[in-house]
């Protein structure tokens, strides 16, 4: 197997920066996910470690050896991609058996290795079949089937999930999370889904704008985010985030106050919450004032947007828990489970004192 270091990578086109000074490790039979939004350099990372770009200043390092140099054939590494890159013309198995192919091995071990990486997907009974005739599913585990019948150190997946519809990415994510601790490969696995990343990983490295914004592991992360972007984008929906003043322990917005908030010299900042934390009273008894914007039923649970002043709070409820659009409700913080962050830089302040 293989641990991955990446030391101060930087990557440019010109005056644009990809990749801004970025150092990671990753440990043997690691399974790391690089989560960020499009345009962040999680793939131009990933194709920095398979050496398909060159990194403009940095070293990427794999089992403590430079490999900046080496060529992608001779990293021992296996790339899955979103568009499942197979060869139309060839059947399920010689699509599998492609890469031993190419090295020349025997076709009796060949045929063995095929039909053992075939088992470890499902593919058993559709060897004899091409491309043209797989569900987006199948065609996936082709895929995969093709990285691990190397047997690598190292698989590098770039969204491979990404073109399937909700159910069968359901399905896939556990299979690829069962498959990854059954061969014990270190895996780095690139996505935008933030479900993919907190259900798949072992550890979780957010990026913008070409730099790591966090690292931890996914509980890690949700539970103490360290900035307001981590905040923003990780969570379904994502934290609540309200802008105001606090002073003696009591947090100001123009929807109300929020007392009890103990532990924070007086300054404005930026107060978060998570949708599962909010509760919904009656007018008059929460801490923020407001009216439904919307409410959708989603099936375990209803999902209420709250207009409080100029701000739109999401609050989780139960399932029969549904109210009018238009209907004045309270809000109520949970003070065990608030978040701050600084009105400037958006960095995490933690409470001097905990109540």
């Amino acid at each position: 197997m293989a641990a991955v270091v990446l030391a101060g990578i930087v990557k440019r086109w010109g005056s644009f920066v990809a990749v801004d000074d970025l150092s990671l490790a990753v440990a043997d039979e690691e399974f790391l996910v690089l989560l960020g939004p499009s345009g962040c350099g999680k793939t131009t990372t990933m194709r920095i470690i398979a050496g398909l770009e060159d990194p403009t200043s940095g070293d990427v390092l794999i089992d403590g050896e430079r490999v900046n140099d080496k060529p992608p054939r001779n990293r021992d590494l296996a790339m899955v991609f979103q568009n499942y890159g197979l060869y139309p013309h060839m059947t399920v198995a010689e699509n599998i058996g492609y890469p031993l192919k190419i090295r020349r091995l025997p076709p009796a071990e060949r045929e063995a290795r095929v039909r053992a990486a075939a088992a470890r997907v499902k593919l058993d009974d559709l060897l004899n079949r091409r491309p043209a005739a797989l569900s987006g599913g199948q065609r996936q585990r082709v895929a995969l089937a093709r990285a691990i019948v190397r047997t690598p150190r190292l698989f590098l997946m770039d969204e491979p999930l990404s073109n399937l519809d909700a159910k069968l990415r359901m399905g896939m994510r556990a299979e690829l999370k069962h498959l990854q601790r059954e061969l014990a490969t270190t895996t780095i696995y690139v996505t935008h889904d933030q479900v993919e990343a907190m259900t798949l990983a072992d550890r979780i490295a957010v990026l913008d704008q070409g730099r790591i914004q966090q690292q931890g592991t996914p509980p890690e992360i949700y539970a103490r985010p360290a900035n307001l972007f981590v905040a923003g984008f990780i969570g379904s929906p994502p934290m609540n985030l309200l802008r105001g003043e606090i002073a003696d322990g009591t947090f100001h917005h123009p929807a109300g106050t929020v007392k009890g908030v103990l532990g924070f010299t007086p300054q404005p900042l930026i107060l978060g919450q998570r949708p599962e934390n909010l509760l919904v009273t009656e007018p008059g008894c929460g801490d923020l004032a407001g009216s439904v914007f919307a409410s959708e039923l989603l099936g375990d649970s209803t999902l209420l947007s709250v207009r409080v002043g100029e701000d739109l709070l999401n609050v989780k409820v139960g399932p029969g828990e549904g109210r009018r659009m238009g209907e004045a409700v309270g809000i109520r913080f949970d003070r065990s489970g608030l978040h701050a962050f600084a009105e400037g830089s958006g960095k995490r302040i933690e409470p001097e004192t905990r109540p």
